[in-house]
């Protein structure tokens, strides 16, 4: 097997982690926005609290059906919600930059092969 036909494989196998790596931090920005808007969604059930009397009735999604629920369980139960909300876009804030940095470093190792590809690309068809 020449070197040529060795660069050629390891170029290959290269761009398909690359793009494996590429697929992985699209995932990843899905998630983030996701995360966002169940955010957004959360915080404005927050704030609705901060209107309501401590006595005002508080219905609850569960299927088809609304069931009534305790004001302060509900706002318990936005409130541990944003928690684990912040935890997991840390997480994916986390999970995002490894995955840029990942990627970065093989579209380098891709343009070195490619380089060392181009040079011996001509000693070969002389």
């Amino acid at each position: 097997m020449s070197s040529l036909s060795v660069l050629e494989a390891k170029l290959e196998a290269e761009s398909k982690a690359f793009q494996q790596l590429q697929k992985e931090l699209s995932s990843a920005i899905e998630s983030r926005q996701r995360l966002d808007s169940q955010q957004q969604e959360n915080e404005v059930v927050r704030k609705e609290f901060e209107h309501l009397e401590d006595d005002a009735s508080v219905y609850k999604l569960i299927g088809p059906v609304l069931v009534k629920q305790e004001k302060a369980e509900a706002e318990t139960n936005v409130k541990n919600r944003l928690e684990l909300i912040s935890k997991e876009i840390e997480r994916v804030e986390k999970q995002l930059k490894d995955l840029t940095t990942k990627s970065e470093k093989k579209k380098a190792e891709i343009a070195e092969l490619q380089m060392q590809y181009q040079q011996q690309q001509p000693s070969a068809s002389k």
